[in-house]
């Protein structure tokens, strides 16, 4: 299975996104489409055994659409230096083509440089500048420009284009307005000239040369609606096409009239009508191009994080090189003030790092010799030498951005009604249009001109757009704002399931607590010393990775206590641990494990008890099949925790907690934190099926986890939330990743996702709403009733503000501010 993101072009509304979806999703292979509307992009899944990429790409084609070139291919100008001739350029051109992933070369001696397209997954820059040196000619400062940045210069290209087509069209539509209502309004002074009593022709002619500007500057309703009605698929253009056509042909068919001597077809000419509707609607078009383009903000933030250079370390010198030659393995200089280029591990030096971009948290963190650092995290004080570990797409900021794009691409389960209207929309509204007209027609004796009104009325105020923005846009803020505070949502289905969440599901160890245990009391039996169960039990667990018996053996560390290699280790998984040790076998663990092998616990059992009720694991630890102490442990508990559950608890969720400690202990933890149910003694393997208990009893529930014994729970809650300084398989098996490792982001999270499914409730009530009545008054309803009949220009302007009201409902959310009462 493959998943791949396509940029669409030529899309206009929510029946375009809807038909490249129909389109794609029948091609054998294909499992999932989804298209983006706001983002203009085709998330598709598919099987690479069943369906090629280019077959997709062409079905996506033929019904009418472009795909854009590939977005991970990059565009470099590379300034040459040593060029003498035109059999110069011929050489370098040759030296590179031969590089497997380029593309496209081509060298112009007489500027001295080489413009290339190439594949960076195939082909690095450093080899295409080492292919130029070999060459024997000198690759200089080097320019690059990537899809992104290509992007968004599209982007603003089409929103200047947009705003130039609107003040052209009112400049020559606003005189067309005003001749053609000026003449009924005795107030407002007009030119004899154009008099359409005295001078009819001379009117209707001059509304007719006003209006063609307006049509030419439109082109792109009739080339691209007329196309789409051929292909028995219409959509928004279609509607605007259909009805201003409609109005210039019969206005056109009444000149001829004028001109023929029926001087009362004056009053007949729908020539404003179309130059209105026109530029109303560039105009929404180009309030709708400016707020999506705010949707993607937080994505072209952090696009805009990551520094164009790096400084390197190369033969004992520093050297700085653009970001995209850095190779792993290299040493890189940091200093105050400036961006971190890519991740890595810290070499030498002390600073102080601000990770807000990855965490949201404004504080920055110390780091030393042996410490993470992370691509575009700002160094703030200190100077340091890291090694390069990850690079480009690899690094933590890639993924992220990678994550949130993959988000924005989802689509909520609330949005499939959307899907579902806007798929049949345009065709219904066409059939009711023409119903309504021809209705009109005949209860009016015949009268073509009230028919036509509400002919194009109909057609003008139905408004697709705003449904398919309705969703698309909140998810696109909502997930942006999440991760601009650390909070990674992975999806829509995740966003729309947080916000019915009653119960959360909480690990124990690394979550509610720090997950750091220490040793805080050694208990032992008569004939053995502290020192010596603590050493002997130290061995024991040297080969165990739990945190219990590293904590164990850390303090025999820290005491001065020499290890005794063990002969044999087991892991008894939930259990314990078993050990030999100069012959005597050691068994270190839970009271299950003693009590399977049959160990009497009488002799500590009041100890045992004391060390539970004050929240400390006690773990026993015996010789030769005989009770020899106890090692208590204790995990600390972390200081967000009882903020953030008492936050819960005001949002009306219950709170639980899952872990493998004792009742005892664990419901000692509970208690410090304000826990409402505690699960305890539960094995790793148990979990998901305690989540499956409490699903059984009609709850929705979350679960919260860091390890990789948290991952099967994880995915079978209903949201699974993992800590980002969790391993890869829990952050893998989440639904929602925490970076800043803090609880406080839990009800954050919960909260985000309610304020996003209510502005998606908000945008599809509108949405539809505005359909429902609209749709009907410009069908002339009222006008049944004796009340008045709508006007086509105030149908367009009202079409053009509603997906601009839908876009400006969604960029609300960007006001969201994460309260966090730690």
């Amino acid at each position: 299975m493959e998943n791949q993101v396509l940029s669409i072009r030529g899309m206009t509304c929510a029946a375009c996104a809807r038909r490249i979806e129909k389109a794609v999703s029948k091609l054998d292979g294909v499992v999932k489409a989804n298209v983006n509307l706001a983002s203009e992009k085709l998330f598709v899944e598919y099987d690479s055994g069943a369906v090629q990429l280019a077959a997709i790409k062409d079905a996506v084609v033929k019904i009418g659409y472009e795909v854009a070139e590939n977005t991970d291919t990059q565009t470099v100008t590379i300034p040459i230096g040593g060029m003498t001739c035109a059999a110069c350029a011929q050489r370098i051109e040759k030296a590179i083509r031969k590089l497997a992933g380029v593309e496209r070369v081509s060298v112009n001696s007489a500027v001295e440089r080489a413009i290339v397209v190439y594949q960076p997954r195939e082909v690095r820059l450093s080899e295409i500048r080492g292919a130029i040196e070999k060459a024997g000619y000198v690759a200089l400062e080097i320019k690059k420009i990537g899809a992104a940045d290509d992007d968004q210069a599209r982007k603003r290209m089409e929103i200047k284009t947009l705003w130039m087509k609107f003040i052209i069209s009112a400049i020559f539509s606003l005189p067309l307005l005003y001749i053609a209502m000026a003449p009924m309004i005795t107030l407002i002074p007009f030119p004899t000239i154009l008099d359409p009593m005295h001078h009819p022709l001379t009117y209707a002619l001059t509304e007719f040369f006003l209006v063609i500007p307006v049509v030419g500057v439109g082109y792109r309703f009739y080339t691209v609606g007329f196309k789409a009605l051929l292909r028995r698929s219409p959509n928004m253009d279609s509607l605007i096409a259909v009805g201003t056509t409609a109005a210039v042909i019969y206005s056109v068919y009444n000149v001829f009239q004028i001109a023929n001597g029926r001087l009362e077809a004056a009053e007949s000419l729908y020539f404003e009508t179309a130059g209105v509707i026109i530029t109303l609607i560039l105009l929404g078009k180009s309030l709708e191009a400016v707020s999506k383009g705010r949707t993607s903000e937080a994505i072209k933030k952090m696009m805009g994080l990551a520094p164009k250079t790096a400084t390197i370390i190369q033969d004992g010198a520093e050297k700085e090189i653009p970001i995209e030659e850095v190779e792993i393995g290299d040493v890189i200089v940091i200093k105050p003030g400036t961006r971190i280029p890519v991740d890595g591990t810290i070499l030498e030096g002390h600073t102080a790092i601000d990770e807000s971009m990855l965490t949201g948290e404004s504080m920055p963190v110390d780091k030393s010799a042996g410490d993470p650092v992370y691509a575009a995290s700002l160094n703030t004080t200190g100077a340091a030498r890291f090694r390069a570990e990850k690079i480009g797409a690899d690094t933590a900021l890639a993924q992220i951005i990678k994550l949130v794009e993959d988000a924005q691409g989802s689509k909520a389960p609330i949005a499939q009604m959307a899907d579902i209207v806007s798929g049949y929309f345009v065709p219904v509204v066409c059939v009711i249009a023409v119903l309504a007209g021809s209705a009109w027609y005949f209860a009016t004796g015949g009268d073509i001109k009230f028919a036509l009104t509400i002919f194009i009325s109909v057609l003008v105020i139905a408004c697709p757009c705003a449904l398919g923005l309705a969703t698309p846009t909140a998810i696109m803020v909502g997930t942006g704002k999440g991760a601009e505070n650390g909070i990674l949502i992975k999806g829509g289905e995740a966003l729309e399931t947080a916000h019915k969440i009653d119960t959360i599901v909480f690990d124990k160890t690394g979550t509610i607590t720090e997950g750091k245990p220490t040793v805080t009391d050694i208990i032992t039996v008569e004939g053995i010393s502290a020192d010596e169960l603590l050493q002997i039990t130290a061995s024991a667990e040297s080969g165990s990775e739990h945190p219990l018996g590293q904590a164990i053996t850390a303090n025999a560390r820290d005491k001065g206590l020499e290890q005794i290699d063990a002969d044999s280790f087991n892991s008894l998984t939930g259990l314990g641990i078993e050990a030999i040790i100069k012959g005597q076998t050691i068994l270190a663990g839970n009271r299950k494990l003693m009590d399977e092998r049959g160990i009497a616990l009488s002799a500590l059992e009041a100890e045992s008890e004391r060390l539970a009720d004050s929240g400390k694991t006690p773990m026993y630890v015996a010789v030769d099949g005989k009770l020899a102490g106890i090692a208590a442990v204790a995990d600390v508990v972390k200081k967000s925790s009882r903020a953030a559950i008492d936050s819960l608890h005001k949002m009306g969720v219950e709170v639980a907690m899952i872990t493998g400690d004792n009742r005892k202990t664990a419901s000692a933890i509970a208690a410090q934190v304000g826990i409402d149910r505690v699960l305890a003694d539960v094995l790793p393997r148990d979990k998901s099926d305690e989540i499956k208990k409490l699903q059984a009893e009609g709850r929705k529930v979350a679960m919260v986890g860091d390890g990789i014994n948290d991952a099967p729970a994880l995915a079978q809650a209903d949201i699974g939330i993992a800590i980002g300084s969790g391993t890869d398989v829990a952050l893998e098996s989440a639904d929602i990743v925490l970076m800043r490792s803090d609880l406080s982001d839990v009800p954050v999270a919960i909260n985000l996702s309610k304020k996003t499914i209510r502005n998606i409730k908000q945008n599809l009530f509108w949405a539809f709403g505005y359909n429902v009545i609209g749709i009907p008054l410009a069908a002339g309803v009222l006008r049944i009733f004796g009340g008045p009949l709508l006007n086509p220009m105030f149908a367009a302007a009202a079409m053009s503000l509603s997906s601009v009201s839908v876009l400006t409902n969604a960029l609300r959310l960007k006001r969201f501010k994460a309260s966090r009462h730690v």
